[in-house]
């Protein structure tokens, strides 16, 4: 927060305060009655007459202690601007806290599983009822809560991985992330917008949902030259890379013409985060196992 930012704040929160007490002092100053009186003010309704009695000691009181604990928190907490409070406290260093007590409590568990083999974990129930917190915590804003993804996340619950459904290969993708690049074949001066359709006509016929049998095998030419690369001589791809197959009708973009034809034209980024600094080691191999799990439902 800027100097400016912190001392305005700074003054709206201890003008409010003290503002409150000055104005209940003028209230309290200008009662014409210190004590119950039968004087009317001249307000009436349903039969009900307002009189000119002082406001009770109980709610000044209270009121007057509102605004001294107000006061004492601004001075004790983070509360005015950049001030730090006395006691230091901040929610980082409390959260921090937490999450050491956490781990000690815990360690014990999580140790134990890690010493065992991802595929054994895999089918212990009560193991798998924690790997499934995790996931829900950390996995789940991109695969959804049953893993099953959505468009541009994979979908973990079936048998077709990118990179390879090991229940090592697994571990080391939550460990250190994968990075997916599929450049723009729109953008090579060598390739247009016809030859970007016949590769389309290519890739559908793999799904036999192609009608234009020309186009199809220009695109398989295409294919050979602009393609191969990456995906294989039979498009089946490499997981080493992460390069899909593009043979089991299985799209992580979509599968309709105009997203295939998207894709080749713009290219995709696709990032999965690394999980060790957040996580540990541990808690990975519990979760790789848990994931390991959803695909052998």
């Amino acid at each position: 927060m800027t100097s400016f930012w912190s001392f305005w704040t700074s003054i709206i929160i201890l003008g409010t305060i003290f503002g409150s007490l000055w104005l209940l002092y003028i209230v309290r100053k200008s009662e014409p009655f210190k004590t119950e009186t039968d004087q009317s003010v001249g307000h009436e309704f349903d039969g009900i007459e307002e009189l000119d009695n002082p406001m009770p000691n109980w709610w000044v009181i209270m009121f007057v202690a509102t605004c001294i604990w107000g006061f004492g928190y601004a001075i004790l907490y983070p509360t005015l601007g950049n001030y730090e409070g006395l006691l230091g406290w901040t929610s980082t260093g409390q959260w921090e806290e937490e999450v050491a007590q956490a781990d000690e409590k815990y360690a014990p568990i999580f140790a134990k599983y890690a010493a065992t083999p991802i595929a054994a974990l895999a089918k212990d129930s009560e193991a798998m009822k924690v790997g499934q917190r995790l996931f829900a915590n950390n996995c789940a804003v991109c695969h959804g809560s049953s893993g099953r993804g959505a468009l541009g996340f994979p979908n973990l619950t079936d048998d077709d991985w990118l990179y390879g459904g090991e229940p090592e290969t697994i571990k080391q993708t939550l460990l250190l992330g994968r990075n997916g690049q599929m450049p723009a074949k729109g953008l090579k001066p060598d390739m247009t917008n016809s030859d970007v359709n016949d590769l389309t006509h290519y890739l559908l016929a793999f799904s036999n949902r192609s009608d234009d049998a020309a186009a199809v095998e220009r695109g398989g030419k295409m294919f050979q030259t602009a393609c191969v690369a990456c995906h294989g001589a039979d498009a089946k791809g490499v997981q080493a890379i992460g390069a899909p197959n593009l043979t089991d009708n299985i799209w992580l973009y979509g599968s309709s013409a105009a997203k295939i034809t998207q894709t080749l034209l713009h290219g995709r980024a696709g990032v999965m985060p690394a999980q060790e600094q957040a996580l540990g080691q541990e808690k990975v191999h519990l979760l790789a196992a848990y994931v390991y799990s959803l695909s052998q439902e």
